[in-house]
């Protein structure tokens, strides 16, 4: 436990710092002198550092020592975090933020990935519950910290990236002291650098090409057939250089297989929500609604509080039943009713009703989030642990993060649109600043004011209800999944017994990997040879 407390921790404050300065952000541009542009990219370089090197973290835990990767990752988090809060221009800023995106996506797999090798996956759907809920106090809980930090004079915009460096420093002095893995590195090890220079490089592209279409090109255009032309070469090639060598950072295998590949769809849209329903609903509550950042990042509460709860009780009933796939329908379903309450709000709207909807797709999220992981760890030996975890975070930040782009275009585009056609009905020529993203409702004259909180407030639904739509596809999809129930041995049945040389020599005298020759735990009571179930049967 104790050494859990130090894996929530890191992961806790990474994720913070992904959504901690989302409503901090016009004053940290404004008060380094930065452009629209920069400001789009002092988040978007610490999505696409994360996104990119996910998978590639993943594998290296299943090469190397896993204590060791994540004490890296610690380091260069913390130092990126000092950087962040002493930069002197948006460019250092942006530069910085990247180098704190590798430590984010580093600590995501990788504490997943070493809480599997200590628990079984019938046992992990407990601790899985306390990840997804240190995920969603970060993810939800990061506006309302940063517009307090940003509120208070004597602290200001740096203490956003400064205030977790203490938190980790103590992590990682518990993790260094309590968390004793064994060192699984093979003398056969080989690292794919071509397929992991291709990977990274073919979802950037991507990346960047759903981050700048529709706004600084369209999506009919040479600059959109070169971006998407080159994403598919390059991952074309990444997939052939996956299908040859030995050990691919992620193997083909895995992706194909049912289980994964269908965790892998549904997981899309678990990340939309899971990243885009903050931002989105805390710029509804300040640009719609006109509440302060905090009380912006107060009124998202409920949506923390559906994901807390649902994460935490059904992860306890999942390790106590072994079963999981009705409760990542059930929290698809949740997901899709939340998301289609929310399609119907405008600026009006009574705030109970809002909640009511936070209230539904937090407990999807919560539902369905991490159980979608436990479905492919179940699935796979200890040995493509590591890859497995990845990929599935992968897929999920991915999804999140296009997700994030597209609704974030289509909401500027309604928005614009909007108070162009609203002031124009009012004999107000309003062009030329319609789509500004920087709007200050406190100096504009009670008309314009209106204008502007009602395109805001019709443009969210809007997006909500495009939302539905992605939050259906995923329904559909988890209900192909296997009714699988989960293992209770650390490693899949058979794959334990070429480790029996290690453990001869453990009574010669040699320690042997603890995790790589535990026995298999004995399901149920019965203790019999061959009672424990395979992957994917009931």
């Amino acid at each position: 436990m104790r050494s859990l407390s130090g894996l929530l921790a890191v992961l806790g404050v990474t994720m913070l710092s992904g959504t901690i300065v989302s409503v901090a952000l016009p004053q940290i541009v404004g008060s380094l002198n930065g452009t629209q542009s920069q400001y789009t990219w002092v988040v978007t370089a610490t999505l696409l550092a994360s996104t990119a090197s996910t998978p590639i973290w993943g594998k290296l835990a299943d090469l190397f020592d896993k204590k060791r990767l994540l004490q890296l990752s610690i380091v260069l988090f913390v130092v990126s975090s000092l950087l962040c809060g002493l930069a002197q221009s948006t460019e250092q800023l942006i530069a910085f933020r990247a180098v704190q995106g590798l430590g984010m996506g580093a600590s995501q797999v990788l504490v997943q990935v070493i809480i599997a090798s200590l628990v079984s996956p019938k046992e992990r759907g407990k601790f899985n519950g306390y990840i997804g809920a240190i995920m969603a106090v970060a993810t939800v809980g990061g506006p309302l910290i940063g517009g307090a930090i940003t509120d208070i004079s004597w602290l200001g915009w740096r203490w956003c990236f400064l205030i977790g460096v203490p938190f980790l420093v103590i992590a990682f002095i518990v993790i260094g002291r309590t968390l004793h893995l064994s060192d699984t590195r093979r003398p056969d090890t080989k690292v794919d650098y071509a397929g992991a220079v291709l990977i990274a490089s073919g979802v950037s592209l991507l990346l960047l090409w759903v981050t700048f279409v529709g706004n600084d090109f369209d999506w009919i255009s040479w600059q959109s057939g070169a971006m998407v032309g080159g994403t598919l070469v390059l991952l074309g090639l990444a997939v052939l250089v996956e299908s040859r060598v030995s050990q691919p950072v992620i193997p083909l295998h895995l992706v194909v297989r049912r289980e994964t590949a269908t965790a892998i769809l549904a997981s899309a849209a678990v990340g939309m929500a899971m990243f885009g329903g903050a931002v989105f609903l805390g710029q509804y509550f300040q640009l719609a609604r006109g509440y302060s950042p905090t009380q912006a990042g107060l009124l998202t509460a409920p949506l923390m509080l559906g994901v807390l709860v649902a994460s935490t009780v059904s992860g306890r009933m999942v390790s106590r039943s072994g079963r999981v796939k009705s409760y990542v329908v059930t929290g698809m379903v949740s997901l899709t009713a939340g998301f289609l309450v929310l399609s119907t709000i405008d600026e009006t709207t009574s705030l109970y009703f809002v909640a009511v909807g936070m209230v539904l797709m937090g407990a999807g999220v919560g539902m369905s989030m991490q159980n979608l992981v436990l479905v492919v760890q179940n699935t796979v030996p200890l040995s493509e642990l590591g890859a497995a975890s990845g990929s599935i975070t992968f897929f999920r930040s991915l999804g999140g993060t296009m997700g994030v782009s597209i609704l974030g275009a289509v909401l500027a585009n309604r928005v614009s649109t909007g108070i162009t056609d609203g002031l124009a009905d009012a004999g107000i020529d309003a062009s030329a600043s319609a789509g500004s993203g920087m709007l200050n409702l406190d100096a504009m004259p009670p008309f314009v004011r209106g204008t502007v909180e009602s395109a805001y407030g019709s443009a969210t639904g809007d997006i909500f209800l495009l939302a539905t739509g992605i939050a259906v596809v995923g329904l559909v999809v988890a209900l192909f999944l296997p009714r699988v129930r989960l293992r209770e041995s650390l490693d899949l049945p058979g794959h334990e017994r070429p480790a029996e040389p290690a453990a001869t020599a453990d009574a010669n005298g040699t320690a042997g990997p603890a995790e790589t020759t535990a026995p298999t735990a004995k399901p149920g009571t019965t203790g019999a040879p061959g009672t424990q179930l395979p992957p994917g049967t009931d």
